[in-house]
């Protein structure tokens, strides 16, 4: 509104405000059809033969009115040229910006074996409950976690390292969503996750998403093969997809529907798992020796889970603020410490985006030289 008014009253002229409005018209009318040949081919997946004399046939004619509307720039057709011009400026520099705190995060991330070592040496005190680490790193330890765990050396004694991802596609299937790994030996009780999602699907609400997080973990506890828990540390970033089934061959049973349930030979724990006390019921059908020994360590790893969730679940979200080197020529300077900066203090806040509760958020603030 404010920027209408602003036009209006620097132009006082009807005509120059026409020669404005009809470039920026026929402008996004031409963008739109070199667009739709992207469409025909690659959405549509029609010969491109076809896409190519569509373009040309109404390009051709855009074309037209666009060369005439040329020669109105200096009376007025000026003004959407450079509003798109501050436009693109700014979306570059936030592009800009984001790729250097990407780019700053994967080179400064601490490797699996490091972060151990400095875990044993520095006395760290595991603290009842689940954390959620969000981070956009799919490997290593990202270096927002690093700092928390330098200057305060104490985390949950379960740790789930939250990566969420937005793929070129409208929607993600939920038997491909979850992707879930192991970091580290099972005592460490370190967990990686990965959630896709398509552009066109929201987030879930926290509750929900905690749930769904939570269960896929425990579902790749009961698939893991024995070997597994054998294995060294790995930082390998290999992650597993877990399905959407609700039961897998070690059946998983909801005691809000099947409470009366009763379940015939093998091992079973039964716990609650949630704050609105909802029952679970994990069973592993019972065989002797090794194998039975391994269902049992799973066992007891899901209600090692399930107990910690009942202390509490928090999540740790990086607060970072970037700027430039002082090195750094003055153009990037101003790009990185005022532009960037304004918009990313203006812009939403990730917790308010992931649907984060504001009752169980750690935020570490840490400062990224670029």
């Amino acid at each position: 509104m404010f920027l209408c008014l602003a036009v209006t009253v620097g132009f006082r002229d009807t005509e120059m405000i026409g020669n404005a409005y009809g470039l920026s018209v026929i402008l996004v009318m031409f963008a739109t059809t070199c667009l739709m040949f992207l469409v025909i081919t690659t959405v549509w997946n029609r010969n491109v033969l076809l896409a190519g004399l569509f373009t040309l046939g109404f390009g051709s004619i855009e074309l037209t009115y666009l060369s005439a509307c040329l020669a109105k720039v200096p009376h007025g057709g000026w003004l959407p040229l450079l509003l798109s011009l501050v436009t693109l400026l700014t979306m570059s520099t936030w592009h800009y910006g984001t790729k250097k705190k990407e780019e700053y995060e994967l080179q400064n991330k601490v490797c699996l074996d490091r972060f151990l070592s400095l875990s044993s040496g520095m006395g760290l005190v595991r603290v009842p409950g689940v954390g959620f680490i969000y981070s956009s790193a799919v490997n290593g330890v990202p270096p927002m976690f690093a700092h928390f765990v330098t200057n305060f050396p104490a985390f949950h004694r379960v740790l789930i390292f939250v990566s969420i991802q937005t793929l070129t596609v409208p929607k993600v299937s939920p038997d491909e969503r979850f992707l879930v790994g192991r970091v580290g030996p099972p005592a460490n009780r370190l967990f990686r996750c990965v959630v896709r999602y398509g552009y066109k699907e929201g987030r879930w609400d926290h509750f929900n998403f905690e749930n769904q997080l939570l269960m896929k973990v425990v579902e790749f506890l009961q698939l893991q093969p024995q070997e597994d828990a054998a294995e060294p540390p790995s930082d390998s970033g290999e992650l597993s997809v877990i399905p959407a089934s609700p039961r897998t061959h070690h059946q998983l049973a909801d005691a809000g529907t099947a409470s009366s349930a009763s379940y015939s030979g093998g091992s079973s724990c039964e716990i609650d798992a949630g704050v609105m006390s909802r029952r679970v019921r994990f069973e592993e059908p019972w065989s002797g020796g090794e194998e039975g020994d391994a269902a049992a360590e799973r066992n007891g790893e899901v209600k090692t889970l399930m107990e910690e969730r009942e202390s509490g679940v928090s999540y740790m979200i990086g607060h970072t603020c970037v700027e430039a080197h002082e090195s750094s020529p003055a153009v990037k300077k101003f790009a990185i410490n005022v532009v960037y900066g304004f918009l990313r203090r203006n812009s939403r806040r990730p917790a308010a985006e992931l649907g984060v509760p504001h009752t169980s958020l750690i935020e570490v603030g840490m400062t990224y030289r670029v």
